[in-house]
This record gives structure tokens, C-alpha cells and sequence, in this order.
């Protein structure tokens, strides 16, 4: 199994390497501009295919050959699509789908998938884990919403300051949880300090603004921290 992990990595590497710095930016207007007429997205999906080879080993040239062919599909259907975080996260998923096959078919056994499935299924550590960091994400973030109401109901544009603070609630929790796992206390404190310094030196702020603003900062880190402290015990 060691083998192939690094096997694996090694693709992985190979990947970013080519797709996000070895892949000028003018390869990727031409690409844009001819789609599938562009000499750069075949010259682009070459380069990706002989790395990987020579990363992986010259015996296995089947799956940089999948890799060639498929890097040059997906990136050339990629060419008509918009240039947004969606069609980015469809692009990249793909790719790293075929990664996952090609690594799957070369030293992945079926008795070993169904081993490694069975220890996941079974670790009850690892499910508290995942529990945690679901509840810290959307459901903290709504239990905050509720909770915070009767400030939010009485600020002008309350609605829209919830939204803007949504993503760096659900991050400021996963990031804090991370911290309570591993017993870095310490961390947190440099964080909400960043934090505090970043957001709450405005002057003329409204008061119930900024006591909106304390009092949902306060229960997100608590609730991290208490959802932390509950999987360690």
C-alpha cells in the first residue's frame, strides 16, 4: 500500500504541476478562443501525460495514455463552458476522477476496498469527527441566526450583514475545531484576537451593530470549541 500512495501522489503532483504552473496563461486563451483548433490544449494535455509517465514509471503507460486523452476531453469541453467556480470545481473533479481510476485499476483490490471500508465503517472516532464538523458548518450557522435574531431584526441591512458573515463563520468554526482537536488553545486565541482587530475597529459603528457582531462571534467560537471538547472526551 505504500507503493501506491505514492503512486497516487505522484499523480497528484503531476497534475498541479501542469494544470496550475507549468501552463501559461496564454495556452489557456488560446484554448478558450479555438476549443478544440487550439494546437496549446493538445501541446498542454501532452505535457500533463509525460510527466505523469515519468513520475509513475515508463511501465505504466496505459494510464498516462487514459490521462492523455482525457485531460485533452475535459479541458476542451471546459473551453465552451464559463469561466466560474463551478465549471473550475467540475474540471478539476474530473480530472482527479480519472487520477483515482487509473490508480484504482493499477494496484487497488476489490478485498482491499472492502476492508478499508469496513475499518471506516467501524471507527467510531472518525464518525464523531465527521459529525462534528458537519454541525460546526450550516447547522452552527443557523442555530447562531436564531439565536442572534433580536439584534439582527433591529439593524438596518441585518440580513445581508448575516449573509456576508455566513462563509467566515462556518470557516472561523472548522478552523477552531481543527484547533481543539489537535489542543491548540493557544491558536484560538490568536485567532479571535486577528479577528477582533480586523472587525471591530470601525468607529462609528451603531451599538446594537456591534453587539451583534460580539455576541454572534462569541457563540460561533463557543460552540466550536464546545463541539471540540466533546469528541476529545
Amino acid at each position: 500500500m505504500i507503493t501506491a500512495s505514492v503512486w497516487l501522489t505522484k499523480l497528484i503532483l503531476a497534475h498541479l504541476l501542469t494544470d496550475f504552473i507549468l501552463q501559461p496563461k496564454s495556452w489557456v486563451t488560446d484554448r478558450t478562443e479555438k476549443h478544440f483548433a487550439s494546437p496549446k490544449l493538445y501541446l498542454h494535455g501532452c505535457i500533463t501525460a509525460l510527466l505523469a509517465w515519468a513520475m509513475i514509471g515508463f511501465q505504466y503507460w496505459v494510464p498516462a495514455l487514459l490521462i492523455l486523452v482525457t485531460h485533452i476531453v475535459i479541458d476542451g469541453w471546459k473551453s465552451y463552458q464559463k469561466n466560474n467556480i463551478t465549471c473550475f470545481l467540475i474540471d478539476q473533479s474530473l480530472h482527479l476522477l480519472v487520477i483515482a481510476g487509473c490508480w484504482y485499476v493499477s494496484f487497488v483490490k476489490w478485498n482491499d476496498v472492502q476492508g478499508l471500508w469496513l475499518e471506516i465503517y467501524n471507527r467510531q472516532s472518525l464518525w464523531k469527527v465527521i459529525t462534528a464538523f458537519i454541525f460546526v458548518t450550516t447547522p452552527a450557522g443557523i442555530l447562531i441566526g436564531q439565536l442572534t435574531r433580536q439584534w439582527r431584526d433591529k439593524i438596518a441591512g441585518g440580513e445581508n450583514l448575516a449573509n456576508a458573515g455566513k462563509w467566515i463563520g462556518i470557516v472561523e468554526r472548522v478552523i477552531i475545531l481543527v484547533f481543539v482537536i489537535y489542543n491548540q488553545f493557544s491558536a484560538i486565541g490568536l485567532l479571535v484576537a486577528a479577528k477582533g482587530i480586523i472587525r471591530f475597529n470601525e468607529k462609528d459603528r451603531q451599538e446594537i451593530k456591534t453587539e451583534y457582531l460580539v455576541t454572534g462571534t462569541l457563540m460561533s467560537i463557543g460552540l466550536a470549541i464546545i463541539t471540540g471538547i466533546a469528541i476529545r472526551l
